[in-house]
């Protein structure tokens, strides 16, 4: 039999993101030396850590890029844009000393997909404080008009929905994902949905996960207390939901609920036991979100290559 020590390994580490203390935010893998595995391997691997995403870190292959980032969610399902799955590989890549933080602001790039984007470490001694993510400029798709299906798929009464002021509306900043407003945050946490019912409404609009959200949330500095849900890439419910944070800041100040220019802060994941806080603004078409994470285990994993 082959010795532990003998059989190839790749590092991983575990990082809560959106989170300033262990155990809460949104938890997630970082798989690093990633320039070993192909993509079975790294969906296997992501199936093992059964994490709503799993990032794995790679060599850049365009120029201008510092970084290449690949996730997956427990199905396979390779997702893009910028949320809790770039920030936690980021915090890890900073805390583990891979990147250069001499300044108190530092600029790196990220390869996601066949996009280059922006990425600023805030530090502190060497050591990273917070980091700022820049999205794709916000696109506005499709309302989303029947009431019925909507109320349906989420196992709510149609009397839950804002609609009347404010639209169920598909929004991108990286990943298109259907903004729905609820009356109140106790209505919100009765929402129980219905996969295959949800998967269908997804689908007919173009959306790849919904956001549910009202405006009463629990911390004072917030401005809306949120839920997501994404039956597309097998995701039943995810604590904290950078990709749908912006694409909402956008709706809101859009929509004249938010001020554009200011942090806005949604609050997500209370209704799992794992409260979590993203900070997003919005100028223009540039959005960006922003956050911290905690490592919270670091190990080997040793697949058969």
């Amino acid at each position: 039999m082959t010795q532990q020590s003998e059989r190839p390994r790749v590092r991983f580490a575990m990082i809560d993101v959106f989170a300033g203390e262990p155990l809460a935010g949104n938890p997630m893998a970082v798989i690093a030396d990633a320039q070993t595995l192909d993509l079975k391997h790294m969906q296997l691997i992501s199936r093992e850590f059964n994490q709503s995403e799993s990032t794995f870190l790679l060599p850049p292959t365009r120029p201008g890029a510092d970084w290449r980032l690949r996730s997956f969610t427990i199905t396979g399902a390779e997702v893009f844009g910028v949320g809790h799955h770039t920030l936690g590989a980021w915090w890890w890549l900073a805390e583990s000393g891979q990147l250069a933080l001499s300044a108190p602001s530092n600029t790196f790039v990220q390869e996601v997909g066949e996009s280059l984007l922006p990425i600023e470490i805030l530090a502190k001694n060497g050591r990273p404080l917070a980091i700022r993510m820049q999205q794709e400029p916000p696109v506005f798709g499709a309302i989303y008009k029947d009431h019925r299906e909507l109320s349906a798929a989420l196992n709510i009464p149609e009397s839950s929905f804002t609609l009347e002021q404010l639209p169920a509306q598909v929004v991108s900043t990286g990943v298109a994902h259907l903004m729905v407003p609820i009356k109140s945050r106790e209505v919100l946490w009765q929402v129980r949905p219905d996969s295959q019912g949800l998967l269908a409404i997804l689908k007919s609009c173009g959306a790849e996960g919904c956001y549910l959200f009202s405006l009463d949330p629990i911390d004072s500095v917030a401005t809306a207390h949120a839920r997501f849900f994404n039956p597309t890439v097998g995701i039943a419910e995810d604590p904290a939901t950078g990709s749908a944070a912006g694409p909402l800041a956008c709706y809101l100040v859009a929509q004249g609920r938010a001020e554009e220019g200011k942090p806005l802060f949604i609050e997500q994941g209370h209704v799992m036991g794992r409260p979590s806080l993203i900070e997003v603004q919005v100028q223009g078409s540039e959005v960006k979100i922003a956050g911290q994470g905690v490592i919270v285990a670091e190990g080997n994993l040793y697949p058969s290559l």
